[in-house]
């Protein structure tokens, strides 16, 4: 069962990217998201970053975002949980 971060997660992604409904849903750990959803590209990764958090109540750093975080799905789960200390 997802918890509270995944959930929230999968929400951002769909509303910053403009997903279909339930397309963040079939994502699992190794879904590719830079590079792989044309959605996310470099342009709407400050976007994401923002709404992260915003949502997540979180503090980004510059020095923390580095293209595995964005890789996949998974990657970007685990930067996440750690930023909210889940």
């Amino acid at each position: 069962m997802p918890d509270e971060t995944d959930l929230l997660l999968r929400r951002i992604l769909t509303d910053v990217l403009g997903l279909k409904p339930g397309q963040a849903d079939t994502f699992d750990a190794d879904t590719g998201l830079f590079g792989h959803l044309p959605e996310l590209d470099s342009m709407a990764v400050a976007g994401l970053l923002t709404e992260l958090e915003d949502r997540l109540d979180i503090i980004i750093e510059d020095d923390e975002i580095d293209g595995e975080m964005l890789e996949t799905y998974g990657g970007l789960l685990t930067f996440a949980e750690a930023k909210r200390g889940s």
